[in-house]
Protein backbone atom coordinates (compact mmCIF):
# COMPACT_ATOMS: atom_id res chain seq x y z
CA UNK A 1 0.00 0.00 0.00
CA UNK A 2 1.40 3.70 -1.32
CA UNK A 3 1.57 6.00 1.66
CA UNK A 4 0.85 9.74 0.48
CA UNK A 5 2.84 12.97 1.15
CA UNK A 6 -0.45 14.08 3.64
CA UNK A 7 -0.05 10.57 5.72
CA UNK A 8 3.51 11.31 5.86
CA UNK A 9 3.41 15.07 6.95
CA UNK A 10 0.57 13.96 9.54
CA UNK A 11 2.67 10.87 10.99
CA UNK A 12 6.01 13.60 10.90
CA UNK A 13 3.32 15.97 12.76
CA UNK A 14 2.08 13.90 15.58
CA UNK A 15 5.77 12.30 16.54
CA UNK A 16 7.08 16.39 16.71
CA UNK A 17 3.47 17.10 19.04
CA UNK A 18 4.32 13.57 21.25
CA UNK A 19 8.31 15.01 21.54
CA UNK A 20 7.05 17.84 22.19
CA UNK A 21 5.07 17.29 25.38
CA UNK A 22 7.70 14.79 26.40
CA UNK A 23 10.53 17.18 27.02
CA UNK A 24 7.82 19.78 28.37
CA UNK A 25 6.16 17.06 30.91
CA UNK A 26 9.69 16.49 31.52
CA UNK A 27 10.58 20.06 32.28
CA UNK A 28 7.47 20.43 34.70
CA UNK A 29 8.16 16.97 36.79
CA UNK A 30 12.07 18.81 37.26
CA UNK A 31 11.08 21.62 38.46
CA UNK A 32 8.11 19.84 40.73
CA UNK A 33 10.69 17.86 42.79
CA UNK A 34 13.77 18.44 44.39
CA UNK A 35 16.83 17.38 42.55
CA UNK A 36 17.59 13.91 44.45
CA UNK A 37 21.42 13.78 43.83
CA UNK A 38 21.36 17.38 45.47
CA UNK A 39 19.93 15.83 48.22
CA UNK A 40 22.30 12.94 48.37
CA UNK A 41 25.02 15.55 48.08
CA UNK A 42 23.95 17.63 50.82
CA UNK A 43 23.43 14.77 53.31
CA UNK A 44 26.80 12.89 52.51
CA UNK A 45 28.27 16.68 53.72
CA UNK A 46 25.91 17.03 56.58
CA UNK A 47 27.55 13.73 57.68
CA UNK A 48 31.18 14.67 57.22
CA UNK A 49 30.18 17.64 59.47
CA UNK A 50 28.79 15.64 62.26
CA UNK A 51 31.37 13.22 61.70
CA UNK A 52 33.66 16.18 61.96
CA UNK A 53 32.53 17.30 65.58
CA UNK A 54 34.11 14.42 67.31
CA UNK A 55 37.23 15.91 66.92
CA UNK A 56 36.12 18.96 69.30
CA UNK A 57 36.24 19.01 72.87
CA UNK A 58 33.14 19.93 74.29
CA UNK A 59 32.21 20.42 78.15
CA UNK A 60 28.61 19.67 78.96
CA UNK A 61 27.08 23.11 79.72
CA UNK A 62 23.00 23.68 79.82
CA UNK A 63 23.02 27.07 81.03
CA UNK A 64 20.66 29.58 79.87
CA UNK A 65 23.36 31.99 77.56
CA UNK A 66 22.63 35.34 75.99
CA UNK A 67 24.04 34.73 72.10
CA UNK A 68 23.99 36.88 68.89
CA UNK A 69 21.43 36.42 66.31
CA UNK A 70 21.89 35.06 63.82
CA UNK A 71 24.60 33.11 63.60
CA UNK A 72 24.71 32.97 67.25
CA UNK A 73 26.55 30.01 69.50
CA UNK A 74 27.51 29.81 72.56
CA UNK A 75 30.94 29.47 73.76
CA UNK A 76 32.44 26.53 71.01
CA UNK A 77 33.78 24.54 74.05
CA UNK A 78 30.85 23.77 75.98
CA UNK A 79 27.83 22.45 74.35
CA UNK A 80 24.79 20.30 74.73
CA UNK A 81 23.36 17.75 72.38
CA UNK A 82 21.13 20.39 70.33
CA UNK A 83 24.61 22.31 69.79
CA UNK A 84 26.12 19.21 67.92
CA UNK A 85 22.87 19.59 65.72
CA UNK A 86 23.21 23.20 65.30
CA UNK A 87 26.95 22.84 64.65
CA UNK A 88 26.15 20.18 62.35
CA UNK A 89 23.99 22.08 60.04
CA UNK A 90 25.70 25.62 60.22
CA UNK A 91 29.36 23.87 58.84
CA UNK A 92 26.66 23.07 55.89
CA UNK A 93 25.21 26.90 55.51
CA UNK A 94 22.18 26.21 57.49
CA UNK A 95 21.15 28.36 60.45
CA UNK A 96 19.29 26.76 62.57
CA UNK A 97 18.84 29.53 64.93
CA UNK A 98 17.29 31.77 62.56
CA UNK A 99 15.34 28.97 61.19
CA UNK A 100 13.58 28.10 64.24
CA UNK A 101 12.94 31.60 65.23
CA UNK A 102 11.57 32.33 62.01
CA UNK A 103 8.90 29.32 62.20
CA UNK A 104 8.40 30.05 65.94
CA UNK A 105 7.50 33.84 65.21
CA UNK A 106 4.50 32.80 62.51
CA UNK A 107 3.69 29.98 64.43
CA UNK A 108 4.12 30.31 68.32
CA UNK A 109 1.70 28.01 69.29
CA UNK A 110 2.62 24.89 67.01
CA UNK A 111 5.66 25.01 69.80
CA UNK A 112 5.19 23.90 73.28
CA UNK A 113 7.43 26.75 74.79
CA UNK A 114 3.91 28.16 76.10
CA UNK A 115 3.18 25.06 77.74
CA UNK A 116 6.15 23.45 78.80
CA UNK A 117 8.79 26.62 79.64
CA UNK A 118 5.62 28.98 80.06
CA UNK A 119 7.41 31.31 77.24
CA UNK A 120 5.75 34.54 76.32
CA UNK A 121 7.42 34.68 72.98
CA UNK A 122 10.30 33.38 71.04
CA UNK A 123 13.35 33.58 72.20
CA UNK A 124 16.70 33.21 69.53
CA UNK A 125 19.30 32.62 73.04
CA UNK A 126 17.40 29.23 73.54
CA UNK A 127 14.42 27.76 71.16
CA UNK A 128 16.83 26.38 68.48
CA UNK A 129 18.92 24.78 71.49
CA UNK A 130 15.21 23.07 73.00
CA UNK A 131 14.78 18.94 71.68
CA UNK A 132 11.05 19.50 71.93
CA UNK A 133 11.36 22.75 69.62
CA UNK A 134 13.87 20.69 67.71
CA UNK A 135 11.29 18.05 67.06
CA UNK A 136 8.47 20.30 66.07
CA UNK A 137 10.58 22.07 63.41
CA UNK A 138 11.72 18.98 61.84
CA UNK A 139 8.52 17.69 61.34
CA UNK A 140 7.12 21.10 59.78
CA UNK A 141 9.94 22.09 57.71
CA UNK A 142 11.28 18.69 57.05
CA UNK A 143 10.53 14.87 56.63
CA UNK A 144 8.81 13.37 59.46
CA UNK A 145 9.70 9.59 59.40
CA UNK A 146 8.58 6.37 60.71
CA UNK A 147 9.97 5.19 64.43
CA UNK A 148 10.91 1.61 63.98
CA UNK A 149 12.56 -1.06 65.53
CA UNK A 150 14.46 -1.57 62.23
CA UNK A 151 17.70 -0.47 62.06
CA UNK A 152 17.75 -0.51 58.32
CA UNK A 153 14.89 2.43 58.64
CA UNK A 154 17.96 4.72 59.58
CA UNK A 155 19.82 6.05 57.44
CA UNK A 156 23.25 8.84 57.34
CA UNK A 157 21.86 12.14 57.59
CA UNK A 158 18.55 11.12 60.00
CA UNK A 159 18.11 12.69 62.51
CA UNK A 160 16.63 10.92 66.04
CA UNK A 161 15.29 12.05 69.16
CA UNK A 162 14.80 9.61 72.71
CA UNK A 163 13.51 9.74 75.96
CA UNK A 164 15.71 9.07 78.58
CA UNK A 165 13.81 8.32 81.22
CA UNK A 166 11.65 10.83 83.05
CA UNK A 167 10.85 13.10 80.15
CA UNK A 168 13.95 13.83 79.45
CA UNK A 169 15.04 14.73 75.86
CA UNK A 170 18.11 13.81 73.37
CA UNK A 171 18.89 14.30 70.12
CA UNK A 172 21.46 12.91 67.74
CA UNK A 173 22.47 12.50 64.46
CA UNK A 174 23.02 8.92 62.24
CA UNK A 175 25.90 8.79 60.81
CA UNK A 176 27.96 6.06 58.17
CA UNK A 177 29.96 3.83 60.15
CA UNK A 178 27.98 0.93 61.33
CA UNK A 179 28.64 -1.30 64.41
CA UNK A 180 30.08 -4.28 64.71
CA UNK A 181 27.46 -5.99 66.47
CA UNK A 182 24.34 -6.08 64.46
CA UNK A 183 24.99 -3.32 61.58
CA UNK A 184 23.05 -0.79 62.82
CA UNK A 185 24.69 2.96 61.97
CA UNK A 186 26.26 4.74 64.63
CA UNK A 187 24.79 8.07 66.18
CA UNK A 188 26.62 11.14 66.43
CA UNK A 189 25.48 12.90 70.13
CA UNK A 190 26.66 14.62 73.18
CA UNK A 191 25.01 12.97 76.44
CA UNK A 192 27.66 14.42 78.77
CA UNK A 193 31.26 13.06 77.53
CA UNK A 194 30.85 15.65 74.07
CA UNK A 195 30.25 14.56 70.97
CA UNK A 196 31.23 11.17 70.45
CA UNK A 197 29.98 8.45 67.70
CA UNK A 198 28.10 5.12 69.52
CA UNK A 199 25.95 2.87 68.94
CA UNK A 200 23.35 4.01 70.67
CA UNK A 201 20.31 3.69 68.05
CA UNK A 202 18.37 1.87 70.42
CA UNK A 203 19.75 2.59 73.46
CA UNK A 204 16.45 4.55 74.42
CA UNK A 205 12.97 4.98 73.44
CA UNK A 206 12.68 6.92 70.05
CA UNK A 207 10.39 9.80 70.34
CA UNK A 208 11.34 10.92 66.59
CA UNK A 209 12.86 10.44 63.44
CA UNK A 210 13.01 13.28 60.85
CA UNK A 211 15.41 14.11 57.94
CA UNK A 212 15.74 18.14 56.51
CA UNK A 213 17.01 19.44 53.79
CA UNK A 214 17.65 22.73 55.05
CA UNK A 215 15.48 25.03 53.09
CA UNK A 216 15.39 25.01 49.56
CA UNK A 217 15.98 21.48 49.04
Amino acid sequence: MRISFRQIWFRVVLVTIAAALTLIASSFAQTQKPNPSAREQFLRKFVAAAEERTQHIVRYDPAYVRIPYPGGDVSQDTGVCTDEVIRSYRAVGIDLQKEVHEDMESNFSAYPGQRRWLAARPDTNIDHRRVPNLMVFFSRKGESLAVTENPADYLPGDIVTWDLGGNVPHIGIVVDEKSAEGGRHMIVHNIGQGPRREDVLFAWKITGHYRYYGPGL
